[in-house]
């Protein structure tokens, strides 16, 4: 049986009022989550899944508005990058560098127009590496978590980015999986380890 919606709500927004309890009023919480929700619900493809995925999102929301506020320092540099689609390139960049760098980076992502699945090929190509991109979801680009990242990437597919200040920001030319081939994405996958690579050495990561 599922659990109804506005029990699902109530929970989220009371753990994650205790989580940031140091932070942020409720209320704050409470918009939080409905943004989280106003944003994933109308893509969301198997709705079961969608008040795990809301919670996971508020609370990406909160902890990068803490650290763009300076009220929750950040241990390790973080990278946020960013496609239209957030269901492709994106999220495969994110998972890599996440499992090349465990523990010594932190990586969000996010597009402008964010789809409801990630690329089954994309998720097909990283499992060939031992990367699970199985609990990854598309998210939208917000000015939160811009301020959060200390560097920004973006993928050559036209998505811009406002400009602030201390920010550091790169765009790569990487080819689109969407529509390509498996040995395609493989070798976009490749792509993008080889520059995520030197990235993270030109970091002392």
């Amino acid at each position: 049986m599922s659990i109804p919606a506005s029990t699902a709500h109530e929970a989220t927004v009371d753990d994650l009022a205790y989580a940031f309890d140091d932070v942020f009023d409720r209320a704050h919480i409470e918009r939080a989550v409905a943004t989280a929700r106003a944003s994933l619900e109308p893509n969301a493809s198997i709705r079961t899944f969608l008040p795990i995925l809301v919670r996971r999102y508020a609370t990406e929301l909160l902890t990068a508005e803490a650290q763009a506020a300076g009220i929750r320092l950040k241990s390790v540099p973080e990278i946020l990058f960013v496609c239209v689609h957030n269901a492709g390139r994106s999220q495969m960049a994110a998972a890599i560098a996440e499992h090349l760098a465990p523990g010594r980076v932190h990586v969000r992502s996010a597009g402008s127009t964010p789809t409801g699945e990630i690329n089954p090929q994309a998720i097909t190509v990283l499992a060939e590496r031992g990367i699970d991109l199985t609990t990854a979801y598309p998210k939208p680009l917000t000015d939160t978590v811009l301020h959060a990242a200390d560097i920004i990437v973006t993928m050559g597919c036209g998505d811009t980015c406002p400009i602030f200040a201390g920010k550091q920001y790169l765009d790569w030319d990487v080819a689109d999986p969407d529509g390509a081939s498996l040995d395609q994405v493989r070798d976009i996958r490749d792509d993008l380890q080889g520059r995520i690579t030197s990235l993270l050495r030109d970091l002392n990561l």
